[in-house]
């Protein structure tokens, strides 16, 4: 079996702190070196971050442009990827030493199939415990009916930056990406993927995602200019997957069953930004509810009905203060006097013990 060339593409942007230990861990796969490239994108940074990744030349190609976003490093990096296959890796994140040898794998082994994800290591910077997470079994996605498409939308987060690898063919298909996505444009990428070609998520965590204040796609209850930023991204995905899938000959059922996550987390900013009523967060947290959970106990379902009274008496901006602070505190351990819901998404947690 050959395994087919591979080109790394490293988005990057003031990452000072992290991308040594991005590129040493591309570096280090068990992989052959004559079967690789890397090129790293700095996307604009104003820090060191060019500094240090020269220091890997002529290993690592560096190509650096004015600051625009995660999409339009994609948009400058990918035409100049030569391998038959391209694995992406965020400028914060690194990988397990067997991520390339396993996706490359999967890839020659499965010629129908246009892309891998897999499983994360969640690596916390402020000291907490990380975690594994990853599917229950190695699972194969498309977009060709409902029922699988939702399946598509419980894995999404196995598909992101620093975790999908794609067929070249398959992405100069879905090229240009929309510029306007300066976050979130890996799920332009892995949203429409699907709808060209099966896609398997592996059962195994290959990459180190780390989680800390810096980090452009996570945000805090009190940065609210980051969550402008990525509530702008996902109603840029909201206009424009529709027409795209449906030129793609996916259904409207499916395009339905696609966008509603989106929706769900585009409303919950908004109104957590203090826009909209009582009624809209109503709708939202029950669509949410019924789209997580279909089989729960009879303390759990008396227990989200207060929750859903709490939408209708609360401003949604403080409503969704109270949500926060309910998850800072750690509250949902009293959850299980009422019993916990069984979740659709067949994904397993595991916290490490300290």
């Amino acid at each position: 079996m050959k395994i087919p060339r591979v080109s790394v593409l490293i988005d990057t942007y003031n990452h000072e702190h992290f991308i040594e230990e991005a590129i040493v861990s591309v570096l280090e796969q068990d992989f052959p070196c004559g079967e690789m490239e890397i090129l790293v994108v700095d996307d604009g940074s104003t820090d060191r971050t060019p500094e240090i990744v020269r220091k890997f030349e002529p290993r690592v190609r560096l190509l650096r442009k004015a600051n625009g976003g995660q999409a339009s490093a994609f948009n400058a990096g990918i035409p100049e990827c030569h391998g038959e296959i391209i694995a992406f890796l965020d400028g914060d994140d690194w990988w397990s030493p067997l991520k390339l040898r396993t996706v490359a794998a999967q890839l020659a082994a499965n010629p129908e199939v246009g892309a891998v994800g897999h499983g994360i290591r969640e690596f916390f910077s402020d000291g907490q415990p990380s975690r594994s997470v990853v599917t229950e079994k190695t699972c194969r996605v498309h977009l060709n009916d409902p029922a699988t498409a939702r399946l598509f939308t419980q894995l999404r987060a196995f598909l992101g930056t620093s975790r999908i690898t794609i067929r070249r063919t398959l992405i100069e298909k879905i090229l240009p990406f929309p510029e306007q996505l300066v976050i979130e444009a890996d799920e332009w990428m892995f949203t429409l993927a699907p709808a060209l070609a099966p896609v398997i998520v592996l059962d195994q965590p290959l990459v180190f995602y780390r989680l800390h204040g810096g980090n452009l796609y996570q945000f805090s209850n009190t940065d609210e200019a980051k969550a402008r930023r990525k509530r702008a991204a996902l109603n840029e995905l909201l206009q424009r997957l529709p027409p795209i899938l449906r030129d793609l000959g996916v259904s409207d059922e499916v395009i339905a069953t696609v966008v509603e996550p989106i929706w769900v987390d585009a409303e919950r900013i908004r109104l957590w930004l203090g826009g909209g009523n009582p009624l809209q967060t109503f709708c939202v947290e029950r669509a949410s509810y019924r789209y997580h959970h279909s089989q729960v106990t009879f303390g759990y379902r008396v227990f989200n009905t207060m929750v859903l009274a709490l939408t209708l008496a609360l401003p949604p901006r403080l409503f969704y203060r109270l949500r926060q602070w309910y998850s800072d505190k750690n509250l949902r351990k009293l959850r299980r006097f009422v019993g916990e819901p069984s979740t659709d998404a067949p994904i397993l947690e595991q916290r490490p013990q300290p």
